[in-house]
């Protein structure tokens, strides 16, 4: 017999022990559970296993990368009700489809319990975290089932649980990420594509969201009536909503917003009655705001928002005021302005006048909705460049940044973190 045939005959039978594997049916996973000891390690073979399945002990379950537990489109696949748990190594699969019963691939109750490097695949919620405390949810690949977005469930959801970290997961193709009831959780690393609220955040105080990516969805970071907000080092980017926000707050006090790069959105910041009490101010400093239709928006006159060494680059508005007002009751200092006019004599990187933005007939639209399809229009370009020319009525003061930084300098900085960012505009 030849060494060719040989290897040739090796592999044939290689390749039918795999399609023999492959048509068995799944076996049941609950037994192995059952039978496994408290804080045992349950190694699973490669295989494909039965649930739903519900772990009631401390216990390890690793699936060594070639285990799938398959939940054949009934309920939660797998659901932890206990302390002490770690599920790793495993791609779990085919959680039912009812959201009032939030159906998921994993669904987590209990303290120390660890999630991380699972594959989440047709499940209509991916990992849910109900009354858990001191979890690490961590490097989890999860995607929802093929239905419409608004079909679809959250791919992270968190509701009143504590003291958790999400770290350095991918979601594509769910709805939200979404924090709700909760308090002290840090998020960080993850990247969220193709969803509807990059991230959600209801009256949750003290959650940390640092250096995530959100890209592609409708809507970046939100938060409701969510106090003492860590949002730093994040990308927010091509989000095509036509009332798409990059990271809102709403009735929000005592947030911190700093070093985030939002591009290529509707409007980049978004502050409604926010900060709620004016006690506890927003800070919003050293963000990066580019090619937006807005750049920082006020949805009313109230103010108590400190906005310092921020970025605004080639928006269309830098800043707009809805319902009328201005924004001159917040502190603005030593922001870049790319439509900056003055000068640096002494050059110390701050322009010799301050910078003065006045609303003339470019931000008509904000008051008259219905007038938001002639943006950039002829007609609207004329009618601003009348109104600045010999104002018909008395242009609103809107900001006045006593010390603003450079327009060169602001070019520069956008040129250089674009480069390093994984925006596609950039």
């Amino acid at each position: 017999m030849s060494r060719h045939f040989a290897q040739s005959l090796l592999i044939c039978c290689l390749l039918l022990s795999f399609a023999s594997l492959a048509d068995q049916p799944p076996q049941p996973l609950q037994p192995l559970i059952d039978k496994a000891q408290p804080r045992a390690t349950l190694r699973l073979p490669p295989g494909r296993y039965l649930g739903p399945v519900v772990i009631d002990k401390p216990l390890t379950l690793d699936g060594a990368g070639q285990a799938t537990i398959d939940g054949a489109g009934v309920g939660t696949v797998v659901t932890i009700e206990s302390d002490g748990v770690r599920l790793t190594n495993l791609r779990i699969t085919g959680s039912g489809d009812r959201h009032n019963q939030l159906d998921a691939g994993i669904r987590v109750s209990g303290r120390f319990n660890v999630i991380k490097d699972n594959i989440l695949e047709d499940v209509l919620f991916g990992i849910v975290l109900h009354q858990s405390e001191n979890a690490v949810v961590r490097r989890n690949r999860i995607r929802s089932k093929p239905l419409a977005l608004p079909q679809r469930g959250d791919g992270i959801r968190l509701w009143y649980s504590r003291s958790n970290q999400v770290l350095d997961n991918r979601v594509e193709d769910a709805r939200d990420v979404i924090v709700m009831d909760s308090r002290e959780n840090l998020l960080s690393g993850n990247r969220v594509e193709r969803g509807r609220y990059s991230l959600h955040v209801v009256n949750s105080e003290g959650t940390r969201i640092i250096g995530n990516q959100f890209v592609d969805n409708e809507a970046g970071v939100f938060a409701l009536k969510a106090n003492g907000l860590e949002i730093r080092d994040n990308l927010v980017a091509e989000i095509h909503d036509v009332t798409g926000v990059g990271i809102g707050l709403k009735e929000s006090s005592s947030a911190t917003i700093e070093g985030n790069r939002v591009f290529n959105v509707t409007v980049g910041i978004a502050l409604d009655l926010s900060p709620e009490d004016h006690e506890l101010p927003n800070r919003v400093s050293r963000n990066l705001l580019a090619y937006n239709m807005v750049g920082i928006q006020f949805l009313s006159d109230r103010g108590g928002n400190h906005l310092s060494g921020n970025r605004l680059f080639g928006n269309y508005l830098p800043v707009a005021v809805r319902n009328g007002g201005g924004a001159m009751k917040n502190r603005w200092r030593g922001n870049g302005w790319s439509d900056y006019a003055g000068f640096d004599r002494d050059r110390d990187g701050t322009g010799d006048t301050p910078y003065e933005l006045y609303a003339y007939a470019d931000q008509l639209w904000l008051d008259y909705p219905n007038t938001q399809f002639f943006i950039a229009s002829p007609t609207f370009t004329l009618l601003d460049f009348l109104e600045r020319l010999a104002p018909f009525t008395e242009p609103r003061l809107l900001v006045r940044d006593s010390a603003p930084r450079l327009r060169d300098d602001v070019a520069e900085s956008v040129a250089r973190e674009g480069r390093g960012s994984t925006c596609s505009l950039c």
